[in-house]
């Protein structure tokens, strides 16, 4: 990520006259330099450790393109501990707190910086960030409600803005090929969390025998729907950055974080179509498409996405392997010191949620202990991961170095 050190200017005519700083790390002197990119930190946390809980899992950021994620890789992990449940209820409320404080902070560049909202739907960098709940047991049946609601305006706006942004950005910007990254997937990245999203809500109401409170059979087919649109849209970014990396080879060194987020889309949707695929007899009625075979094409159905989950789990794993072979140049000693901080980093995190999820989803489909193992080895790993992102994040925020 380049540094946005140039985007600093001196109080002036544009500028309303913020209050003094009280300390160096306090808000007056660092919120002008706060973007949407910046609000990475909270979508590292939403997919690696939001607390679903058996529940609706929810929260999102809506300064990124992950407003809203799947169920989250602790709540997939097929062994099940208090412990476990412990760890992803404080994530989820770490998680609220931060996504309360990035919208105080965004509102209070957007104010001190006139202009700044609309110059960032046309920044060529910013842009492509701007798209980026107790659990029902414990709450009643008016939550599923609720987020039924909440999910058909997620589609709705999900569909919109993807829409409104690439437009913005084909009006308004060049994007030279030897710049590309999976970067630019993310104004697609809601409609990547939709059936994620549905699957979640169907489960919540299956586990607590509420199914009848929610429309099954539309949101789930909503929620393929979108799905899709977005992994279309996706896999069309991922075939122009392979032309990319045949013609340009590997993005710069601040770039590189960036390769990850290719494996998010076929992650994402494998986890989602899975998830459904295992709640097909909850949702569609034995009489689906007609007459006495109704109940054979629930099963095929449950087939089909079992078969396409597979495909796509593989071409996550694909990219995962080119995307850490991309960084073995900086465990040599020639490498070390290039890979330099930058809020990118958080890439090593959250689109990895995706292949960790969808992994530990295949795994609980086809009753594999390898995979169920597998899946929760890649878990551990990715704690492990965001512990050292974050604390690297921390650091270099205490060094005045972002």
């Amino acid at each position: 990520m380049p540094n946005h050190n140039h985007h600093r200017h001196p109080a002036g005519p544009n500028l309303r006259p913020a209050p003094p700083p009280l300390l160096p790390l306090l808000l007056p002197a660092r919120v002008p330099e706060y973007t949407s990119s910046s609000s990475q930190v909270v979508t590292a946390i939403e997919t690696g450790g939001e607390a679903g809980w058996g529940g609706v899992g929810g929260g999102g950021d809506a300064e990124n393109s992950d407003e809203w994620n799947e169920r989250i890789a602790f709540d997939e992990v097929p062994y099940r501990s208090q412990w476990l449940t412990g760890i992803g209820l404080a994530f989820f409320f770490l998680n609220l707190c931060l996504f309360a404080m990035n919208c105080v902070l965004i509102s209070l560049r957007f104010y001190w910086r006139p202009g700044s909202l609309v110059n960032s739907f046309t920044d060529q960098f910013e842009s492509l960030f701007i798209s980026a709940i107790y659990g029902i047991p414990h709450v009643g049946s008016w939550l599923l409600a609720v987020m039924e609601a909440l999910f058909w305006i997620y589609v709705g706006l999900s569909t919109l803005v993807s829409a409104g942004l690439y437009l913005t950005l084909w009006s308004t910007q060049v994007f030279p090929i030897h710049t590309m990254t999976p970067v630019w997937v993310f104004p697609a990245y809601p409609l990547l969390l939709t059936a994620p999203f549905g699957a979640n809500l169907i489960s919540a109401a299956s586990k607590t025998n509420q199914l009848h409170v929610i429309n099954t059979v539309p949101v789930a087919l909503a929620a393929v729907t979108a799905q899709g649109t977005g992994f279309l849209i996706s896999f069309m970014v991922c075939a122009a950055f392979l032309y990319r990396l045949m013609t340009q080879k590997l993005p710069r060194d601040h770039q590189r974080p960036g390769v990850f987020i290719s494996i998010g889309p076929g992650g994402f949707t494998c986890a989602g179509l899975v998830e459904l695929g295992n709640l097909s007899t909850e949702i569609f009625p034995p009489d689906f498409m007609g007459g006495p075979t109704g109940q054979h094409a629930v099963y095929v159905l449950r087939l089909l996405a079992y078969m396409t989950g597979l495909w796509l789990w593989g071409l996550s794993i694909w990219f995962f392997l080119v995307s850490v072979g991309s960084l073995w140049k900086y465990l040599s000693p020639a490498g070390k010191g290039k890979l330099r901080f930058q809020m990118t980093w958080f890439s090593f995190v959250f689109p990895n949620t995706a292949l960790v999820t969808a992994t530990e989803a295949l795994g609980s489909a086809f009753d594999s202990p390898g995979l169920k193992i597998f899946g929760c080895v890649l878990a551990a790993c990715l704690v492990l991961v965001w512990i050292m992102v974050l604390t690297k994040m921390l650091r270099c925020l205490w060094r005045r170095e972002l």
